[in-house]
């Protein structure tokens, strides 16, 4: 997993081979794709959650839960609600009868308002909102707008004017409970009425800021239905290994990246925003040195607007040119972009160069590298944009995404941000390997074998250490000595459901990043009990501790895990043989290496640094001497205590009594006892000073 391909390709931090079976694309009788089956088996739930990949098929998912609500639940209309116009175009008429289904999929022309004429600002969607009312009093079945036209519809119609109606939300990730997100608020409102539909999707799985999509009590009422990267990529025809990696630079990114860019490779670039420390300012003499490097410029095509290049090999290739301002000739582009061409003919364009656009929802198949200057917004962005490369396409075997770094330099007065990008980008990577992994199943010693589950050549044996797969489902049955189950119903949701949107609040803790990445004298506890358990107990403040410790023992159970074996899968696997790792067998055998060394149990997950083979790679990927900086950077942001840290030392540290029988000692070799005694000393001083001052 971490050896060079060729002299100049990055590290890989992630690496996927999959089995490449081709069920992902197989239908049923009525035409549905595995993942559509599966959410259409629900249909009749009044909320849906769908957590699903790019590319697997959410768009017509929803059209057949739709017609089914339409036709036979009572719902007089359905309303999609998508983020940008460009989306919209998912939600055309589609003859599903043609595959076997009982109905078509259509929609009128001009209710599809995001092809209404006019750029989506405050003003064209308030304009909008009428054409939404004269909809709603209407007989006509489906209407297709912007997040921001239903947002103005709502607070012009009120929240009753959607009774009886089916609200479906694409990129659902969009969506916050945070009190200043309208669209969360309006969702909220809907629920609290509880007189419509609502189908939500979302190819995220996590939302890039932190904060949670739906309050606890609102996502209650989901039923959620998750089709993993690992389901989807395993099923595919064509795609066989998917790369992840990071690459660093020093002085201006266009030298390096003629190191990263082949013309040969289907590619989408996406430049940095010119406000950031990448750019150099003038994002028009980037384009043209990154075409320089690709080749000599022979004009452009009149109908499609791209660029033609004739490259050293003697191929003449297209680069579509979507930072251009030029708003004629860029809407010529993403016209010719549009197409059906596009979507056929693999040699339609070559090369994308964005900076903006090009990101969620853009639908380009034959993309093979995605490769990105920057730190975009959010890991959300970043994970939307390695959606581009992950479609299936015939003659495309690897797929690949790049994020392009600037290295922290010594005379660098804005050193703190790179090193957050750094950060910010091992993260992306971290989450990457989590969401494509197969899904974990957590329960304690000896509850016995669960169907459907191959427990390996010896079966389940009661008192072993048992590790299930569910191929078919890409799921994993782990039993865990002393593991402790939740207890109510949200905190086993939770369990199975939300282990992802944990992991992402902890790796986005920069305190813990930092310290588990450069601090060479932390103590693993410190990251897997303390701070993961504050991250649970502020993320479900609601829950009692029993919870709060079952959902924190699932999570860093789920984080450890993959992140050891995928260590084992690094380590095992030559230069040579990667390419020959037999598909998804790599990492079930890597599990079962890991599970046999010994009886795995929370102490011992607790004790492994979630971050240790995230630094393995970034060793291998950053200049040495830079990353001594990084580290000594680090090392200057160490603090004391505080109150609320030095309490949940001093829990720990009454478990640690009890199961010990005496208190830590300051004075011990080992240093979470010796920790977890200054941590109690310090509470005590907390105390001390309140009961002082009061």
């Amino acid at each position: 997993m971490e050896e060079r391909m060729t002299e100049n390709r990055p590290i890989p931090a992630v690496r996927l081979v999959t089995a490449h079976t081709g069920a992902s694309a197989s239908a049923n009788e009525l035409g549905m794709r595995p993942m559509q089956a599966r959410a259409y088996g629900h249909r009749g739930e009044q909320y849906l959650l769908i957590k699903s990949p790019p590319a697997s098929g959410k768009s017509r998912a929803l059209m057949f839960i739709a017609l089914d609500k339409l036709h036979n639940q009572g719902i007089k209309q359905a309303i999609i609600v998508v983020p940008e116009r460009s989306i919209g175009g998912s939600f055309a008429d589609e003859p599903l009868s043609k595959y076997g289904f009982w109905a078509d999929w259509t929609v009128k022309p001009h209710w599809n308002l995001c092809n209404a004429p006019g750029a989506d600002d405050v003003k064209v969607a308030r304009s909008k909102v009428k054409a939404v009312g004269e909809f709603l009093a209407g007989d006509d079945q489906v209407l297709v707008c912007t997040h921001a036209t239903f947002r103005f519809a709502v607070d012009e119609l009120g929240i009753e004017a959607f009774d009886d109606r089916l609200v479906a939300i694409d990129e659902f990730h969009h969506v916050s409970a945070n009190p200043d997100n309208r669209l969360g608020a309006q969702l909220g409102q809907l629920i609290t009425r509880d007189k419509a539909h609502v189908v939500a999707m979302t190819g995220s799985y996590f939302r890039g800021d932190a904060v949670a999509v739906l309050t606890p009590e609102d996502e209650a009422k989901f039923t959620t239905i998750t089709y993993t990267y690992y389901e989807q990529l395993n099923g595919y025809q064509y795609l066989k290994t998917l790369d992840i990696a990071y690459s660093f630079y020093t002085g201006r990114y266009v030298d390096k990246i003629n190191d990263l860019l082949d013309p040969a490779v289907k590619t989408i670039v996406h430049i940095p925003s010119v406000n950031s420390r990448e750019s150099t300012k003038d994002k028009h003499r980037e384009v043209e040195e990154i075409m320089d490097h690709l080749g000599a410029w022979k004009g452009t095509d009149p109908t499609t607007g791209f660029h033609l290049i004739d490259t050293v090999g003697g191929r003449t290739i297209t680069v579509a040119d979507l930072v251009d301002d030029d708003g004629a000739r860029r809407d010529r582009v993403i016209t010719a972009l549009r197409s059906p061409d596009a979507r056929t003919d693999r040699d339609h364009v070559d090369v994308i160069i964005a900076l903006g656009m090009a990101k969620e929802g853009f639908d380009w198949i034959w993309c093979e590298h995605a490769l990105t200057v920057g730190y975009r917004s959010s890991l959300t962005e970043i994970i939307q944009i390695i959606g581009r490369a992950t479609r299936d396409a015939p003659g495309k075997t690897v797929a690949r995404f790049t994020n392009l770094i600037a290295e922290p330099a010594a005379a660098d007065d804005v050193v703190a941000d790179a090193v957050n990008d750094t950060l910010k980008a091992i993260a992306a990577s971290l989450l990457m390997e989590q969401v494509l992994t197969p899904k974990f199943e957590f329960t304690p010693k000896d509850v016995g074998p669960k169907d459907g589950y191959d427990y390996g050549p010896g079966g389940y044996e009661e008192g072993k250490q048992n590790v299930g797969f569910n191929e078919e489902r890409g799921q994993f049955h782990f039993e865990l000595k002393d593991l402790v189950e939740p207890s109510t119903p949200e905190a086993r949701r939770i369990c199975q459901e939300d282990l992802n949107e944990v992991i992402t609040s902890f790796i986005q803790d920069k305190q813990a990043m930092e310290r588990g990445m450069f601090d060479p004298e932390v103590v693993p506890e410190e990251l897997t009990q303390v701070r993961m358990g504050k991250i649970v107990r502020d993320r479900y403040p609601d829950l009692d501790d029993t919870d709060h410790e079952a959902i924190r023992q699932h999570a860093i159970a789920a984080l450890n895990i993959t992140q050891q074996v995928t260590k084992e899968v690094a380590e095992t696997a030559t230069a040579d043989a990667i390419g020959e790792l037999k598909a998804n067998t790599a990492f079930v055998d890597g599990v079962r290496k890991f599970m046999n060394v010994k009886e795995l149990d929370i102490d011992l997950i607790d004790n492994i640094n979630p971050f240790d083979a995230a630094y393995a790679i970034l060793a291998k990927a950053m200049n040495p001497d830079t990353l001594r900086q990084v580290q000594a950077v680090i090392a200057a942001r160490k603090t004391t205590l505080t109150e609320d840290e030095a309490r949940a030392y001093a829990v720990r540290a009454v478990e640690w009594k009890r199961e010990r029988g005496r208190a830590p000692a300051i004075t011990s070799q080992d240093p979470w006892e010796r920790q977890l005694a200054e941590g109690v000393a310090a509470f005590a001083r907390f105390r001390q000073k309140a009961t002082a001052d009061g």
